[in-house]
Parts: structure tokens; sequence; C-alpha cells
């Protein structure tokens, strides 16, 4: 297995804090987001690779940080440019996913998550999940209230594990299953990344699921412990308050 790190984006929402810097080297808790991310796919034995896709534009930040972190680290780690410079000119979260299957000729089950998202479930039992389905699948934040979703969350719709549907952002959300940038893709799906770009169906990370939904099989992981998409300050904040914490503790 193969492990992707999205970290190509440009974080205009959080202007001027990441003006000049990557937002996942932004730290929480004494520790940058990536490293958060890396730290708990070091405890995955059946991850070989992982790579990090960067735009160009932040690309020396990254190698820079990488350098250091390598030292320490168990696993290769392989750092991809994109080759963007500004927000305008920015493939995407699917777009990015497709550019590293096709620089890097990954043929493997593969792992992808954001760079902006911390999240207290374990990988391993994800794995495990996705081993025992044998689908393609992505990890459900369960916010038990509609309200904290509509117009805010994609969200998906199941039956037991299976998604049948998935809504993006709905003002009017059937379910309180909020989706998350955590995929785990099956070899036999990739090919359907580059698809879904060829036909104009993947502008946003939802729209991927939707397209597994509609042309192969996608299951959801249910999980209640904390997560946080970071593209807010508001976001930022309340994961520095609860990392304090965990620290304190």
């Amino acid at each position: 297995m193969k492990a992707l790190i999205l970290a190509a984006g440009y974080a205009t929402r959080l202007y001027p804090l990441t003006e000049n810097q990557p937002k996942p080297l932004l730290e929480i808790g004494n520790k940058a987001i990536l490293g958060h991310i890396l730290e708990k796919l070091e405890s995955i034995d059946e991850i070989n690779q992982i790579f990090v896709v960067s735009n160009h534009r932040f690309y020396d930040h990254f190698r820079t940080w990488l350098i250091d972190y390598k030292k320490s680290s168990t696993k290769r780690i392989k750092l991809v440019d994109d080759g963007t410079f500004t927000n305008e000119d920015r493939l995407g979260a699917i777009g990015d996913i497709n550019f590293v299957l096709q620089e890097e000729d990954v043929d493997d089950d593969l792992l992808v998550i954001a760079g902006d998202n911390l999240f207290g479930f374990s990988l391993q039992k994800y794995i495990q999940f996705f081993r025992k389905t044998n689908k393609s699948m992505v990890a459900l934040k369960d916010l038990k209230d509609k309200e904290k979703i509509k117009g805010t969350y994609g969200v998906g719709i199941v039956e037991g594990t299976k998604i049948i549907d998935f809504e993006e952002k709905p003002l009017f959300p059937k379910s309180t299953l909020a989706a998350t940038a955590c995929y785990l893709f099956k070899k036999n799906d990739l090919n359907l990344v580059g698809q879904a770009i060829a036909q104009g169906k993947a502008d946003k990370p939802g729209d991927m699921i939707k397209f597994l939904v509609n042309n192969s099989e996608a299951h959801g992981y249910v999980f209640n412990e904390h997560w946080f998409d970071i593209g807010s300050f508001d976001s930022l904040k309340e994961a520095e308050d609860v990392y304090g914490k965990l620290l304190k503790n």
C-alpha cells in the first residue's frame, strides 16, 4: 500500500498567515500538521511509500522540513511538485491525486489524506476495515446533528457500510455523516480518478466519492473521534485548543 498526502493548496482563507508558508506546516500542539499525519502513517507496517504532493511555490518549504523529518523516519517519503504557482492555476485535490498517479506510476492500493486534516481515529483500524470490506472507501465523521452539516460538508448516505448516495454541502442533508478527506482507493479503482477528470465530474473531492458510487462501489468508515478540517481561523483555533488540552493530559 502507498500513501499520499495532499499538500498543494494555497489556503487563501487563512491569509496572511499562509501567504508565505504552507498550511500543512502550521504547528498545532507544537508539531506541524504534516507531522501529526506522518506520525500516524509511520505506525502502519504495510505502507511502503509515502508521497507528499506540493505546489511549486511552497516546494522548498516542504523539502527543507522533510530533510529534517526523514532523519528519524522509518518510511520512504517522496515530495512531488505539481508545478503550479498560484491559487488560480492549482490542480485541486482530485487533479493532484491524478498527477501523482501518473507521475509516479502508482499501481497499488492507495491511502489519501488531505494535508490540513487532523483526526483521532486509528488508521490501522481503518485499513483493517478496508481489507475486510475489500472496497474503496472514505472516512465519515458522525456529527450527530444535521444542523452542523448543512451547507458545510459533503454527506454520505449509507446502507450498512455501503455508500448509496453522496450529497455535496446540502442545505437539507439526509444523514449526519460528514465526509472527511481521508480516502482508501482499491488498486483497481485508481483508473476512475482519470476518468472522472476526463468527464468533468471531479471538481471537488466529494465528486470523486459520487463517481465511485456510480461507477464502482464505495463504503464508509464511520468514526466518532475528533476531526478538524483546518480551513478557517475558527477551525485552526479549535484544533489548537483541543491539542493543547491533550498535551497537558
